[in-house]
């Protein structure tokens, strides 16, 4: 194992290897900022983190996610939250920074990846935030009903959404384990001819009646692979506010609703637990 070397005058950074459930996790430091980080499993990006502004998100889906927390109430109301996937507690960081007392819960199955995070970039001992070491739907059925305001899931084996969190039955709990008015974001990821994310689309909305969904556009046109986040509640969505932001973005990005996300989900038919598959595995070319 690679240890980090405290940065100073005639110091580096080192990057910080080492072996976790999922893989092989690299801890990379950022060469333009004193105490940011960029976190790899097998060689996938997973999370970048400054320890010094936890508010600055680096990569743009923790962005596009980063304007949902932003969107999901008044500025500066604490927030009950649900992150399904830790990676480096990311967005749980932004919450903590942007919106302070208030109390999250961060579900992670690949418990050395927590103890990893955990030593190597710990969290502020003020924030209420505690995290769990367990799947990610087995942690989300054992918060109370109507407990949180926004539930974000970013839930990645091998670069791969685990089948079980694709289906109906999963965001039937989720819908269980928010407030009324409460939000639901996914970081999903898929390429053309992006069946996987249509199909997603379609059981959101047999579970939501309101959803959006923010992407680069040449992902939307299914040109590449990406990520797309996909946002769901049982209210209308702020989606004026939310296409004003992604398309204001340092990489620029398109939100679809209504009509055009409809339009988008071509027929696509609900996943079930009995049909569900996990995401596509990303080309070798999305990491280089």
């Amino acid at each position: 194992m690679a240890r980090n070397k405290r940065r100073g005058r005639d110091s580096v950074a080192e990057a910080v290897v080492e072996t976790v459930a999922g893989g092989v996790a690299e801890l990379v430091p950022d060469p333009e900022r004193a105490r940011a980080w960029t976190l790899l499993i097998d060689g996938a990006p997973q999370s970048h983190v400054d320890l010094d502004e936890p508010a600055r998100l680096g990569f743009a889906y923790q962005r596009r996610l980063g304007h949902v927390a932003d969107l999901a109430a008044p500025p500066g109301r604490p927030l009950q939250v649900v992150h399904l996937g830790g990676g480096a507690f990311t967005l749980a960081r932004y919450v903590a920074a942007t919106r302070p007392r208030s109390t999250q819960q961060i579900v992670e199955l690949d418990a050395p990846l927590v103890q990893l995070v955990r030593r190597e970039l710990p969290l502020d001992p003020a924030a209420r935030i505690r995290v769990r070491s367990a799947d990610a739907r087995a942690g989300l059925g054992k918060v109370p009903d109507g407990w949180a305001d926004l539930v974000i899931a970013d839930v990645f084996s091998g670069a791969r959404t685990p089948a079980h969190l694709t289906s109906t039955e999963f965001l039937a709990d989720v819908r269980r384990v928010l407030k009324p008015g409460g939000h639901y974001a996914a970081n999903l990821a898929d390429g053309p001819p992006l069946a996987h994310l249509r199909g997603q689309v379609a059981t959101a909305a047999a579970v939501f009646p309101e959803l959006a969904l923010a992407a680069d556009p040449t992902v939307l046109r299914g040109r590449r692979f990406g990520n797309a986040v996909l946002l769901a509640s049982d209210v209308p969505l702020p989606v004026a506010e939310l296409t004003r932001r992604v398309a204001t973005d340092p990489h620029p990005g398109r939100v679809e609703h209504g009509r055009g996300l409809t339009d988008f989900t071509g027929g696509a038919v609900p996943i079930t637990d009995a049909s569900a598959k996990d995401s596509p595995v990303p080309p070798p070319s999305v990491f280089h």
